[in-house]
């Protein structure tokens, strides 16, 4: 089983438990640390969610007055129900049968159409989660872009093509490597004010590329052709702002809680050649 099927399976059930999963998929999780890791950040994340989200008490009146009212309907819908299935069970069991059927081949279809559009953007923003919580979020520390670069030769099978080194705006902290999905990716950290910015680099070959949202970076500096520009997709997730794009054989994304505007004006002098 291929990583990126184990962990469409992880997004789409937030992390899950072992129970929730299919045998085939706890054995591959069994024997692939990275995804192992991956479920643990998962199921991490969502306890953090969940723990973080505000809880609401109804008022005792309210509660009373719900539970008056469900106890008189419940029981005038109990007896109507048992008039009607007796009137209408000829018919009535066929139709919800062909209605249940049809409403869970949709749901398939959407929950695939969802991951599969989603896939990339949910590991871009686990791998940012990664290195925000990491103890040592960078391997290499900055001494300009031309020092970080040279430190993945040997560590990568792919050269990281960015020429952006950083400024007084988004200073550059250093690099490391990563994984997205089921490949090694370089990774860049920046800085905006007390804001953490991760960029992923890495082959883009046989990926699922979002399709959602797009924008286009930098069409004002007319920076890759001649209509100016280059095409990216803008998503939100789990709070988080992604950008993403592609440059020949090259995937980038950007992931960071700044706002909309810095993360794009960020990305476009990354897009630039």
């Amino acid at each position: 089983m291929e990583c990126t099927v184990v962990r469409e399976q992880l997004a789409r059930f937030g992390g899950s438990t072992d129970s929730a999963l299919e045998p085939v998929t706890l054995r591959h999780i069994r024997t692939c640390p990275a995804c192992l890791e991956h479920q643990s950040v998962e199921m991490e994340t969502d306890d953090l969610l969940s723990a973080k989200l505000p809880r609401f008490q109804a008022p005792p009146r309210l509660k009373e007055r719900l539970r008056a009212m469900t106890s008189d309907k419940l029981a005038a819908q109990e007896s109507y129900c048992r008039a009607q299935y007796s009137r209408f069970r000829r018919w009535a069991i066929p139709m919800a049968v062909a209605a249940l059927s049809a409403a869970a081949v949709w749901g398939v279809l959407r929950i695939q159409n969802r991951g599969n559009d989603n896939a990339l953007v949910a590991e871009a923003v686990n791998d940012h989660l990664r290195i925000i919580s990491s103890s040592h979020p960078v391997e290499i520390e900055s001494g300009g872009i031309h020092q970080v670069k040279p430190w993945f030769t040997g560590r990568l099978d792919f050269a990281p093509r960015i020429s952006f080194s950083g400024d007084d705006e988004f200073p550059l902290q250093g690099g490391s490597v990563g994984y997205l999905l089921d490949r090694k990716a370089a990774v860049f950290v920046f800085k905006c004010r007390l804001h953490t910015i991760t960029l992923l680099v890495f082959p883009n070959t046989r990926l699922t590329w979002p399709t959602s949202r797009p924008i286009r970076l930098g069409a004002e500096a007319a920076a890759e052709s001649r209509a100016g520009g280059i095409d990216a997709i803008e998503q939100e997730w789990r709070g988080f702002n992604v950008l993403a794009w592609k440059r020949a054989d090259l995937g980038f994304t950007l992931v960071s809680d700044i706002n909309r505007a810095d993360l794009i004006k960020l990305a476009t002098r990354i897009a630039e050649p």
